[in-house]
């Protein structure tokens, strides 16, 4: 059967190199894959012929063969991997290579802006195929594959609407020498829409749906810019801004695409949720595909992990390896080991086997499981892993059913699910001891910057209370967590806060080149039988250093400081840090600075992503070996080499949290929300996590706050139930369709009551010789994640530009598979995209629009070093709405009884002057305003009689009693409850100044700081994808 998703057919038959004011060499075309996760520079699409692609670089200018050093221990970049992003093969050579010279700087463009009227020419006759069924043609030798039909909501039939000529004013582009230019659309099939302005059509009404108003000149609707006024022009500065240059084209007018017409996010979203809203998903079945991480559903577990806890890039793997080089879609799984799990659902089961512990496979160390099979009466089981067979201890045994299925079965979760918890014995504890409770250490800057903005008498206040709600275990009276205290500027202050004592002592440490704690008893304390004592000295804090005027401080002291106490203790633990400024203090760890814009676009780019070696990189390690998990909260006014400081927190499983320009009016409430998320919620210490696999494939690559001192185990200092880790898999055998492929995580950790305890999460994923059930079954948020971490990554030892490139190669290179090897022949002009990956190009083109991958000098390098931290212990759902925000319509809301409006496309054209608006990403909150917006929801929701009155100072909206404000306040509580982190409202107003901070993230357009719309990028990938089919 044959399948085809999005199709569309620009006016450009040839690859025009440098067309679109792309860079040269910006996703250059390459006639080998580019992606270099599986080894050789095996060929997979065929040689170009002649007119086609020019010939390309020689082999050798392929992925480089994997370094003899993979993973080296002494390399905190969580094991000095190969390279993820290959240099790109270049299309001719006269092109420079990345590595010979520094690249251009990118999304320049020489030539002049033209107006948008080419890029409506370069786009038009776009033709939008149907997602309905076609015919599926399968790979030459195979047979067929069976039952691939795509769901009935994103199937759309295939109906022809008439458009009227191009209107007068828009010319068609000058195609550059060589360039063949395209007819009308007389050979092209029919074409059929997708529309998101409103209510979605009836499932009969396909095609265009053209928006309200007076038509334009023939028939066209009038092409609007931003609040009516005209379209803006084209942006010369990324890819997709196409050369300026007389219109001139022979051939009959054109026509113009509907950009309702491509495929939308939201559009996606809401189909899913149409389907699988609030429904039981079962994890019976092998393979099967989870609903969106945007959709409300229950888990029943039978057998396979719950997609909260492990979500993969796709759940159909290619049998063999030469089918995934011919893909190149990633193997890759998203694991969330200590997701929280709803109320409704359950907690996990705990299985105790007493002394002898967990039973595990004699060759490969996996855990029972699910997957493994009993023979022989019952006295011994095979190993779905290995395959090894291992005699069952006697006090396991248990009689097998007529269908060879053990009669205790469902009385044993580890037989019966996909996820559960084993106490541990003392063989899994570190020298053989039961582990004491950790204990939680406040490390607070008292020096000017942070005792002048409010900051140290912000945390003493908010600790008072916050220490009541350290977190417990299960059924627990009272938290087992001990607390300790500590100030420090350019020396350490030790506090002693044991219960005997009246008032709270204070220690110094000057000699902060050999630090040592200089008490035991009494540092780390109970909070409940000193809490007299820590209140005293929470008061005494602020007062202590009110007047003081040391502006230097020191870093890395501090953390030692913090492991040395906790080593001494014996226990694990977390150092919360409220930091200011650059350590420039005569100490270890005196830090540099190196905000250097001129390296921005240069080869020498890089460096400002990569820590400062030496000191910090050493501590890391320890705290690691240590159990010492680090919480930076940085509260900065001017540059403190975030790349640095903040490696220390993304190596040992911590969180990193900035306020820059701190203010309490603005910031306070947003800063003590995040500190209450960060004590309060659920965390695992002193963690080891090993990804098992069965024969055939394995794990080879990790992202995320992680340590690796080898190539198996992952180390955490503490593991928390927002933190994911992304995990690449190779082929290195021929996989078994019968059998499938089985993923077994199992995290070793230390619960917050001091008990050690072994998680397990179990799935099995499909396996197919078919390529069409692998793009069948691809998840692409988990895609998305997948890339986001590997890109984040490869900036430590990349240009940027080369990074970016091979993102544009390798989505034109999985959708060239998809188009040569899945789809239904027809007309080279026409773009076909997979069902499932309708939306994967909108999503690769906001990441390369994303904070750390734009080189603009009007973004500081520290926040993008933020950003890239954040991204890379995100989780699907978190990098799902980071890269594509939620834009939602608010004017209208007592029209919809549902807690949420449904999101529109996050585009300016969305926007309008009479309506209100929320954008939010998971950490910001953007409550837009249009000048027109009517004065009783702004009387409503503000309290204030006129747009002119609103104040954008505000961080948060009065509670009135009315229908406005009460709807409104409850759709910000229900997005707030969604999100791992608190989200900091910002108001604002149309065509003020933060308008244009507000429009960075509507990233279906054009970026303010270099980048195409979606509409320019799917253009650009598709021309792409013809030079390599060509």
């Amino acid at each position: 059967m044959s399948h085809q998703g999005y199709v569309a057919t620009p006016p450009y038959s040839q690859a025009q190199p440098g067309i679109g004011g792309y860079p040269s060499g910006f996703g250059s075309s390459a006639s080998q894959p580019l992606y270099g996760h599986y080894g050789g520079p095996a060929q997979s699409f065929p040689p170009p012929q002649p007119g086609g692609l020019k010939p390309a670089g020689p082999p050798s200018s392929g992925m480089p063969p994997p370094g003899p050093n993979q993973y080296s221990p002494n390399n905190l970049q969580n094991g000095a991997h190969t390279q993820r992003f290959p240099p790109p093969v270049v299309s001719a050579p006269s092109s420079s290579s990345p590595f010979g010279q520094p690249p251009q700087p990118p999304y320049q463009n020489p030539g002049a802006a033209a107006p948008t009227s080419q890029l409506t020419h370069q786009m038009s006759a776009m033709q939008i195929g149907g997602y309905g069924p076609g015919s599926m043609q399968a790979p030459p030798g195979s047979s067929a594959p069976q039952g691939f039909q795509p769901g009935p909501p994103h199937a759309m039939s295939r109906t022809s609407m008439p458009l009227g000529p191009q209107s007068p004013q828009m010319g068609p582009p000058s195609l550059p020498a060589g360039a063949l230019p395209m007819g009308g659309m007389s050979g092209a099939p029919p074409m059929g829409g997708m529309s998101f302005s409103g209510p979605p059509p009836p499932s009969g009404s396909v095609g265009f749906q053209p928006p309200a108003g007076p038509p334009g000149p023939h028939g066209f609707p009038p092409q609007q810019g931003s609040f009516g006024g005209q379209m803006a022009p084209a942006q010369t500065g990324f890819p997709g801004s196409f050369p300026a240059g007389t219109a001139q084209l022979a051939g009959p007018p054109q026509k113009k695409l509907d950009p309702n017409s491509i495929p939308s996010a939201t559009q996606v979203i809401e189909d899913d949720k149409s389907k699988r809203e609030g429904q039981l998903y079962i994890t019976n079945l092998k393979g099967q595909v989870p609903p969106l991480v945007t959709t409300n559903f229950m888990v029943q577990d039978q057998g396979n992990a719950s997609p909260r806890f492990m979500r993969c890039t796709t759940y159909s793997f290619p049998t063999t390896s030469e089918l995934a080089k011919q893909c190149q879609v990633p193997l890759a799984a998203v694991i969330k080991p200590l997701a929280t799990i709803p109320r409704n659902e359950g907690q996990l089961h705990l299985v105790n086997h007493g002394e002898t512990g967990p039973l595990r496979c004699n060759r490969c160390k996996a855990y029972m499981c699910p997957f493994m099979q009993f023979i022989d009466g019952g006295r011994r089981y095979q190993c779905s892993f290995c395959s090894c067979v291992n005699e069952v201890p006697p006090f396991y045994f248990q009689h097998l059913d007529h269908v060879g299925r053990r009669v205790d079965f469902y009385e044993r979760p580890e037989l019966s699910l996909g996820s559960y918890e084993f106490v541990a014995t003392l063989d899994y504890c570190k020298n053989n001891k039961t582990p004491n409770p950790p204990a939680f250490i406040f490390m607070i800057d008292v020096s000017y910057g942070n005792v002048k903005s409010g900051v140290v008498r912000l945390v003493c206040e908010e600790l008072r209370t916050l220490l009541d709600a350290l977190p417990r275990a299960e059924n627990a009276e009272r938290s087992a967590i001990r607390v300790g205290f500590v100030t420090y500027h350019k020396i350490l202050h030790f506090y002693n806060v044991k219960s005997s004592l009246a008032q709270p002592q204070m220690m110094v440490v000057s000699d902060v080149t050999e630090m040592f704690v200089p008490l035991l008893d009494g540092f780390l304390v109970d909070f409940q039988e000193s809490r007299s004592v820590i209140h005293n000295l929470l008061d005494q804090i602020p007062e202590m250093f009110a007047e003081t005027n040391e502006s230097e401080t020191v870093f890395a002291p501090v953390i030692q400081a913090g492991m040395e106490a906790l080593k001494a203790a014996e226990c694990s633990g977390k150092l919360f840090i409220f930091h200011s400024s650059l350590p420039t203090a005569e100490a270890p760890g005196k830090l540099k600075n190196r905000d250097d814009r001129k390296l921005l676009n240069t080869e020498k780019e890089k460096t400002l992503f990569q820590p400062q070696k030496g000191v910090y990189e050493s501590l890391a390690k320890e705290c690691v070996s240590n159990s010492c998990c680090v919480d930076l909260f940085l509260f900065p006014n001017q540059f403190v080499d975030v790349a640095t400081m903040g490696d220390i927190p993304l190596h040992t499983g911590g969180t990193l949290y900035k306020y820059s320009n701190f203010q309490i009016q603005a910031d306070g409430d947003h800063f003590l929300n995040d500190l209450r998320n960060d004590v309060q919620k659920p965390i695992g210490f002193d963690a080891i996590m090993r990804v098992r696999t069965s024969t055939g494939f394995r794990a080879t690559d990790f992202f995320g706050a992680v340590y690796m001192s080898n190539t198996t185990d992952v180390e955490m200092a503490a593991v928390d139930c927002d933190k994911a880790v992304t995990v690449e898999f190779k082929h290195d055998d021929t996989l078994s369709e019968d059998n499938g492929a089985l993923i077994q995580c199992a995290l070793l950790y230390t619960t917050v009551g001091g008990e050690r305890r072994l998680r397990v999460h179990n799935l099995s994923l499909g396996c197919s010789s078919q390529l069409a059930d692998l793009y069948k079954s691809c998840e692409t948020d988990a895609l998305v994640n997948f890339f986001a971490k590997s890109a984040y990554r490869a900036i430590l030892n990349q240009p940027l530009k080369t990074v970016r490139d091979i993102l544009v190669s390798q989505t034109a290179h999985m959708l060239a598979c998809y188009r040569k090897c899945c789809a239904s022949p027809s007309a080279a002009s026409q773009l076909i995209l997979p069902d499932a990956m309708k939306v994967f190009p909108v999503y690769m083109n906001a990441l390369m629009k994303s904070c750390a991958l734009v080189g603009s000098p009007d973004v500081p390098i520290d926040d993008r070093a933020f950003h890239r931290q954040l991204v890379l212990s995100m989780d699907v759902a978190d990098s799902q709405v980071y890269f594509y925000p939620r834009l939602m319509p608010l004017h209208n809301l007592e029209a919809t009884g549902a807690a949420l409006p449904p999101a529109v496309r996050c585009s300016e054209e969305r926007l309008n002057d009479t309506g209100a608006f929320l954008l939010e990403n998971g950490r910001l909150l953007f409550l837009w305003l249009g000048q027109a917006c009517p004065p009783d929801f702004i009387q409503g929701v503000f309290n204030v009689p006129s747009f002119a009155h609103i104040s954008t100072e505000a961080n948060s909206l009065p509670e009135l009693d009315n229908a406005h404000s009460k709807k409104l306040r409850s759709v910000i509580d229900h997005i707030t409850q969604q999100r791992a982190h608190s989200l900091k409202l910002v108001i604002v107003k149309q065509k003020e100044k933060l308008d244009m901070v507000f429009r960075q993230f509507l990233v279906e357009d054009k970026s303010l700081h270099g980048g195409a719309s979606y509409m320019d990028f799917l253009c650009y990938v598709h021309r792409e994808i013809r030079q390599l089919l060509t």
